[in-house]
């Protein structure tokens, strides 16, 4: 009798331990992974973000004040998990040994380019253009070899750089000074004969006028090209005092059949085209780039923006991509920045 209720108990005990872990086994099971989509930002840190694309790979670079560095993906979304390579370090006590800012890598005449501005000792009146070339095909690798500066008659105070063709040319756009005395930052334009030589002097296309060109300090700069498939070129740029969460983008477009070199046909939209969107946390959305998704059927931008209010022009700026599209003028339709930690479909290809 005893032996019965023996193996009874023990049967119930194991009846009920099964049942326990049947319980325990998937009490809540974790929704599938969504590998199709990724959300912003890119990264935490990364002021004056930029990104070139050539033979399946993004090559990814932005401000870090004493190096350059290159990131290297074949899925610019993920660019958290990309391969890192400091491919630049100056020379210390020179005319560029501090403030490297805004670097920005082309592909020109089969060979790299790094076009970025610095200052020597920290004092920002003295920023200048360099260029740096690497004639290997992965711009990580190879030999990167300093140009020199870029100089343009007037050798005032300059920064960002954009490299850009039109119509079998090359032109150079950057954000300077009227004189080194300072004042208001305007865009500006030259001709170029080779990448790192301009042709001529320096033309003026674009001063703050506006009051949304104003918060802050009146400040035009950040100049980026983008050309559309009719062949019309469009120049974006960032406006006000990058400490403000007014600052934004704007956007120059140039005359049909017109000259990039005379200011004339350049036409200022009267609204900015790119703002804040302060419930989204994206504040003081500027200094961007395009590239298009891995099979070429997308546009996207990429930018940097603040998460909250007031952080102003510091590393808490982070990079953030998203598609765009084209209006019935044919000019470029960014939307509004999206939302931080919103899912967004991955461009397309990846």
């Amino acid at each position: 009798m005893l032996n019965k209720s023996l193996i009874a108990f023990l049967f119930l005990c194991l009846m009920i331990s099964c049942g326990k872990n049947a319980d325990t086994s998937n009490p809540n099971p974790p929704p599938p992974t969504d590998t199709t989509t990724f959300k912003n930002p890119l990264l935490q840190s990364g002021p004056d973000p930029w990104v070139a694309q050539k033979d399946g790979y993004y090559y990814y670079t932005e401000t870090q004040g004493n190096k350059i560095s290159i990131w290297k993906t074949k899925k610019i979304s993920d660019l958290k998990n990309a391969s890192i390579t400091t491919v630049w370090t100056p020379t210390a006590g020179t005319a560029y040994s501090d403030d490297v800012w805004a670097p920005e890598i082309h592909f020109v005449q089969n060979k790299w380019y790094i076009y970025f501005a610095a200052d020597s000792a920290g004092q920002d009146e003295t920023h200048r253009l360099y260029v740096l070339e690497n004639s290997n095909a992965d711009p990580t690798t190879g030999t990167w070899t300093f140009k020199g500066k870029i100089n343009e008659p007037s050798n005032n105070w300059a920064i960002d750089a954009d490299e850009f063709e039109y119509n079998g040319s090359m032109y150079l756009l950057w954000s300077g000074w009227e004189n080194n005395l300072g004042g208001k930052q305007n865009i500006y334009i030259a001709k170029l004969s080779n990448p790192f030589t301009t042709e001529g002097s320096r033309v003026l296309i674009s001063s703050p006028t506006y009051e949304w060109e104003k918060n802050g300090f009146p400040v035009n700069e950040g100049p980026e090209e983008i050309t559309n498939a009719s062949g019309n070129a469009y120049i974006t740029f960032s406006a006000s005092f990058c400490g403000t969460d007014k600052y934004c983008l704007g956007l120059l477009s140039l005359k049909s059949n017109g000259d990039p070199l005379n200011a004339s046909d350049w036409i200022k939209s009267s609204s900015p085209v790119f703002t804040t969107n302060a419930n989204g946390g994206a504040y003081g959305p500027g200094h961007n780039g395009f590239f298009l998704s891995p099979d070429g059927t997308q546009n996207w931008i990429i930018y940097h923006a603040n998460n909250t209010s007031g952080e102003g022009c510091g590393d808490s700026r982070n990079p953030r991509i998203q598609k765009f599209t084209w209006n019935s003028d044919g000019s470029p339709n960014f939307g509004n920045p999206v939302a931080i930690n919103t899912a967004i479909k991955k461009p397309s290809g990846e």
